[in-house]
């Protein structure tokens, strides 16, 4: 985990940010245990605290749960993890429509340029 954090938002709201992507691409793997508060943090270079912060946020969402002595797991509940999926691609699609709009772009302009262009980008 390489992560680089901007000034402009607590490290914590980053950091939950950046692990939901991972459990939600499948980085994280469905019922997975997670390293520990600690590693988590010294491999971030931040916190532990802060890690400590970011994890109940993911806990409270249902991404992860805790195993009493056993540890964080990622959670199983793939029907969890499709919905927030879908609602980061909603937050995506919305502002890239947003600022295709800010630019000059038509709707219509904006997905022949994401069918065209994003397509390079995944082959």
């Amino acid at each position: 985990m390489d992560y680089i954090f901007d000034n402009e938002r607590p490290i914590y709201v980053q950091l939950v940010e950046k692990l939901r992507i991972e459990i939600v691409s499948g980085k994280l793997k469905n019922g997975e245990r997670i390293p520990s508060v600690r590693e988590l943090a010294l491999t971030t270079k931040v916190n532990p605290n802060t890690m400590q912060k970011a994890l109940a946020e993911l806990e409270n969402e249902g991404l992860i749960y805790t195993e009493r002595t056993n540890g964080k797991f990622v959670t199983d509940n793939k029907e969890l993890i499709e919905k927030i999926k879908r609602k980061l691609a909603e937050e995506k699609v919305n502002n890239y429509i947003k600022d295709m709009k800010n630019i000059g772009i038509t709707y219509d302009q904006s997905i022949q340029y994401l069918q065209e262009l994003g397509r390079k980008e995944c082959e």
